[in-house]
């Protein structure tokens, strides 16, 4: 501590008991709270721990910032406070190191009128608040109640949370919402029994999430889980992906290879966006199912296999069968247990606890101080209608926590169609960039992007999808080719 200032004395008068109506804990609490004072001038720092030792605190002083550091990895302290100036380390990079290693730990800064600068920079790091020497021992003592009061706040809200994802969670699945419920009850249901799954929803619900609880809450958790998304496999290699081949059973096949079958034998295929298969395949698989056998390509010899198949569609494969291109006996046999996961906007209940799990999360990878969100800030999450679902509420949280300076986020983190006051260029259709833009482009791209969403909010369907955007279906298809959906 840089410095000539004057050390408080501690007063005669100070007594083991807080004052009246201060909002103190009580002596015997207070036995339970750990503050930990850092200060490289002794004599402060043998001030600080006399008055808050009276206060029945459980102090622990030392005069190095590095021993500071290494004390906060080895216990955790309710309360830290720390110097800002000092010659190993400085308070704001100790102030980092509390917020990365101990979230709910309050920090509480200590300077120089001359640093009143850098106090406030503490403030915008996470610090509580920071107290300007010379001071009275009745200030500090009334900010550090303070800073406690708002550390067993955070600790309390942590726990809350883990109980509640506790509660209302299914492995990485969030909601406490009466949809999502009912949606766990059936995993409970099927997880132990070998029969199919049919996961129906739109774009973005989670049905990859439900087909790994099923899996990892069932008697094949041990055994592969093997996940194929038959839209994103080309046409001509589905046989080969799915069945494997023998060396030289087409040009390139230089050498023997095992197919998602044969890889997940004893455990679940998780076949992503079913509808998407084509009817060749559909009929091999088929057999699949009736047999349990298969033979890959360019083989004579047929292999036994043991799978669990789940599979996943955000078409409505009903539609699919009536227009001919799904098979209704491979649809019946897929659809033996159905779970239809609900869109985010009919389980708004849930919106707070994703929003406040993907915070969470993203604080900690991104390395930021924040604690939760303004009244505000939720107040806009709550009331947009997410088309892209837990998928976009994750991608908006995600964006926010990047953007986010303080302790809390605020609306002006969120975009501006979610009520958020961000006017960048990036965030406004109709801004023009200073270097001008290739216009016929830009509105091809816009009209592809409307088209992509309306496709995700109707499930594929193309006829609902062209009503949502006000064209007939001659024109839509139109549009469908045109893009390449």
């Amino acid at each position: 501590m840089s410095a000539t200032n004057s050390i408080p004395a501690v007063n005669a008068a100070d007594n083991d008991a807080p004052a009246a109506g201060s909002g103190a804990a009580a002596p015997d609490q207070n036995r339970e709270i750990s503050l930990l004072v850092v200060d490289d001038e002794a004599g402060m720092a043998e001030f600080l721990e006399i008055m808050l030792s009276r206060q029945h605190y459980r102090v622990t002083v030392t005069t190095s910032a590095r021993r500071a550091a290494a004390l906060i990895g080895e216990q955790t302290f309710d309360l830290v406070i720390s110097d800002i100036s000092m010659p190993e380390m400085s308070g704001l990079e100790l102030l980092r190191l509390v917020k990365e290693k101990s979230p709910a730990t309050e920090m509480v800064m200590i300077t120089a009128y001359a640093s009143s600068e850098t106090a406030i920079e503490a403030m915008k790091c996470g610090a509580y608040d920071y107290i300007t020497k010379p001071f009275n021992n009745d200030e500090i003592l009334l900010t550090i109640r303070k800073a406690l009061e708002n550390s067993r706040l955070q600790r309390e809200n942590r726990r809350l949370q883990a109980e509640l994802e506790k509660k209302y969670g299914f492995g990485n699945l969030i909601g406490k919402s009466p949809a999502m419920l009912r949606v766990y009850e059936l995993i409970k249901r099927v997880a132990p029994v070998k029969a199919n799954v049919l996961l129906t929803g739109e774009s973005g619900t989670g049905k990859e999430l439900v087909a790994r609880a099923i899996h990892y809450a069932g008697p094949r958790k041990d055994r592969p889980l093997i996940t194929v998304n038959c839209g994103a496999i080309p046409e001509q290699l589905l046989e080969s992906e799915f069945f494997g081949h023998e060396k030289g059973a087409f040009t390139g096949a230089d050498r023997a290879r095992q197919g998602y079958l044969a890889a997940a034998d004893g455990g679940t295929v998780f076949l992503d966006e079913i509808g998407e298969l084509p009817p060749a395949l559909q009929v091999k698989l088929l057999r699949v199912i009736q047999e349990k056998r298969f033979t890959p390509v360019g083989s004579t010899r047929e292999l036994a296999v043991d799978i669990q198949l789940i599979s996943a569609t955000n078409r409505d494969l009903e539609a699919e069968v009536a227009a001919g291109n799904f098979r209704e006996d491979l649809f019946y046999r897929l659809n033996v247990i159905r779970i239809d996961l609900p869109p985010l906007r009919e389980r708004s209940l849930d919106i707070p606890l994703l929003a406040r799990h993907f915070l969470d999360r993203y604080a900690r990878e991104y390395q930021r101080p924040l604690t939760g969100f303004t009244p505000e800030a939720l107040q806009c999450l709550a009331a947009y209608h997410y088309p892209g679902n837990v998928r976009e509420l994750e991608n908006i949280v995600e964006r926010a926590v990047v953007l986010e300076t303080g302790e809390l986020l605020t609306p002006a983190s969120l975009p501006a169609a979610l009520g958020g006051r961000s006017d960048s260029p990036e965030t406004s259709l109709y801004r023009l960039p200073d270097a001008g833009l290739d216009l016929e482009a830009t509105v091809a791209e816009l009209e592809k992007e409307l088209i992509r969403q309306a496709l995700e909010r109707c499930g594929h369907h193309k006829t609902k999808a062209a009503a949502l955007l006000g064209l007939s279906f001659r024109s839509f298809r139109y549009r469908l080719e045109k893009y390449g959906f």
